[in-house]
């Protein structure tokens, strides 16, 4: 009975004693990891419990290097706080300890990617307890924007091999970041037509470079294709993702069929035109060559086209267009087929027409076509009728002159020929200008006469005068609406022109009439008589020259006699007063030798024609001696 309560009271003490151990022991909890961008400050917490105040408690901050040996960079107890000296972390650490809270947190700041390590928070109590915590730091750079390159050079799809696609790649990243491919959206995986080629370069920053090269084998489909990258990479607290620009290659692949047609053009083809052909397989291999063969003809294309210029109906027919593919041999062909319209010259039957006046005139006009055609006549750009006949009743010298037959094509612009027909109207001479003339002109002038004649067959016309003198023609021309001649006549007195015409069916005349006209002046008549007024008059009459008929000049000279005479009964009766004293105050006879006029005396003379004695008079009116004139 003893023997078991000395048992129990033993079990009871070891008891007490386990659980003032355990309530002794400090509790430090830390997160698993830190996460910051490269130069950016870092804060990692450490959680601690201890019944022991802060005074009891050693604080200590550790490093593990990469051989995973420790490395103490903090030390604090309840007399001193000491960063360790020569530290990676010396000059860039700083610890906050709140006791409230039980938190210790270590800053570093300028965190670089050396800075990713694990970090671990030592506390210990006097009692000999001891507690850690471990934090791992991680930092991350975010990589520069991806580039992408494709092959310059184009892929054949009949390649054996893989082929190289392109490459992107993306620069200083970390950690280090993933490149995805994509056709048309779809991730490109390796297979075994599909092959992915990363490559990862550390740079001398510590950053990560990060090259993909695809490969795969192409189809024709991917002609359309587009790639592109997807470039994946870390940021504190997540992914992000970016994509680079789209990229399209170049594919060959060879042709299944050609195809041959004509580019211009548009529509129906007429003579004269040029022809582009345009032949193309459906397929792009560079090793392809083009010919065109018409009958025995064979042309190279260029650039898969070909034009024929200045085409004629012959070059209708058949045209085949052939492809070589100089790789494979393999050829292949296409054909169409070219019709060229033509529209023959325009035939006039008859070209030349002479038919008597009154008659009916009649003609034709065709023109051999591949379409259907328009005729019109025309004359003078005047239209006459429509259709392949011309027929004009009555004929006259109007219906004389040249005809034009238009013919063309409706259905195709510009295409177009004509021909022409001369009709001539047998038929005595007509004049086009007044057969009878008047004409009046200056003595020893020189006049232009001409006459317009028509008739069939052209008039001879000969100029002469009345008096049966042949005059010398100046100049003749034979026109299409008859003949114009000319002659220039010297006036000497009235005389009278005759234009002659004359041909097999007739002749006929025409006159002109000239009538000479003499310019004439009459003599300024001076006048001398006696002095009545304050200053000397001096009179002269002038008559201005103009066109007098000959048959008019007496009547003209009587009218000067005339004057000449009233002037004479002015003088006489002007005398006879003087003599009776009826003039200028006069009172009986006055001393013939009196005393001269004063200076302010006027003196006028007058003088007649008729007589040759002239008479003086003064201002008083006596007759003055001849000494005195």
């Amino acid at each position: 009975m003893d023997a078991r309560l000395s048992a129990s009271l033993l079990a009871g003490l070891v008891l007490l004693l386990h659980g003032f151990t355990a309530w002794a022991i400090v509790e430090v909890s830390m997160e698993d990891r830190v996460e910051v961008f490269k130069g950016d400050t870092a804060q990692m917490t450490c959680m601690f419990t201890s019944d022991d105040g802060i005074g009891a408690l050693t604080i200590q901050w550790f490093y593990v290097l990469r051989t995973g040996e420790k490395q103490k960079i903090y030390y604090q107890d309840a007399t001193m706080q000491v960063v360790d000296r020569a530290t990676p972390f010396t000059d860039r650490i700083m610890v906050n300890v709140t006791a409230a809270t039980g938190e210790v947190v270590l800053t570093i700041t300028d965190v670089q990617l050396k800075d990713q390590l694990e970090f671990i928070c030592l506390v210990k109590s006097l009692t000999d307890g001891v507690s850690e915590g471990r934090t791992k730091l991680l930092v991350f750079e975010r990589p520069d924007f991806p580039t992408i390159e494709g092959v310059q050079t184009g892929i054949y799809v009949h390649e054996e091999m893989l082929s190289k696609i392109g490459s992107c790649e993306v620069k200083n990243g970390f950690p280090k970041p993933n490149i995805t491919w994509y056709r048309n959206n779809a991730p490109l995986r390796a297979s075994d037509v599909v092959k992915v080629m990363p490559s990862t370069t550390t740079e001398s920053s510590g950053l990560f470079s990060v090259r993909s090269e695809l490969s795969l084998k192409v189809m024709k489909e991917d002609k359309d294709a587009q790639f592109y990258c997807e470039v994946t990479y870390l940021v504190p607290g997540g992914t992000r993702m970016t994509e680079t620009g789209r990229i399209n290659i170049t594919v060959y692949y060879p042709s299944t069929a050609v195809h041959v047609w004509v580019e211009s053009p548009k529509g129906k083809i007429k003579e004269g035109d040029s022809i582009m052909f345009n032949c193309h397989g459906n397929g792009n291999t560079p090793s392809s060559v083009y010919v065109i063969r018409h009958k025995d003809n064979e042309y190279a294309l260029e650039s898969n086209m070909f034009v024929l210029e200045n085409v004629t109906r012959l070059q209708s027919g058949h045209y085949e267009c052939i492809s070589m593919d100089m790789e494979t041999y393999e050829e292949l062909t296409g054909n169409t087929t070219v019709f060229v319209n033509y529209l023959d010259r325009a035939v006039v039957m008859p070209t030349v027409m002479e038919v008597a006046q009154g008659e009916k005139l009649t003609a034709t006009c065709n023109a051999l076509s591949s379409l259907q055609t328009h005729t019109a006549w025309f004359k003078e750009n005047r239209k006459l009728s429509v259709g392949h006949t011309l027929m004009v009743e009555g004929a006259t010298f109007d219906t004389a002159g040249i005809y034009r037959c238009v013919v063309t094509v409706p259905e195709i612009d510009g295409m177009e020929t004509m021909a022409t027909l001369r009709v001539n109207v047998k038929g005595a001479p007509e004049f086009m200008n007044p057969k009878h003339r008047v004409m009046e002109e200056s003595v020893a002038t020189t006049v232009d006469l001409s006459c317009h004649v028509r008739g069939f067959p052209a008039p001879s016309v000969i100029w002469t005068t009345s008096d049966g003198k042949v005059l010398k023609t100046t100049s003749q021309t034979e026109r299409e609406d008859g003949v114009h001649s000319m002659v220039s006549v010297e006036v000497t007195s009235d005389l009278t022109a005759f234009c002659n015409a004359s041909n097999e069916y007739g002749a006929d005349a025409a006159s002109f009439d000239i009538k000479a006209i003499v310019r004439t002046t009459a003599a300024a008549i001076n006048t001398r008589t006696s002095t009545l007024s304050a200053s000397t008059v001096e009179a002269a009459t002038y008559i201005p020259t103009k066109k007098i008929r000959k048959e008019g000049s007496g009547v003209i000279i009587a009218v000067i006699i005339i004057c000449i005479l009233l002037l004479a009964i002015l003088g006489s009766v002007l005398y006879f007063l003087y003599k009776k004293g009826k003039i200028c105050g006069r009172s009986g006879k006055r001393d013939l030798t009196k005393e001269k006029s004063s200076k302010d005396n006027i003196v006028v003379e007058m003088k007649s024609d008729n007589t040759e004695d002239a008479v003086l008079l003064g201002v008083n009116g006596e007759k003055l001696p001849p000494s005195n004139q």
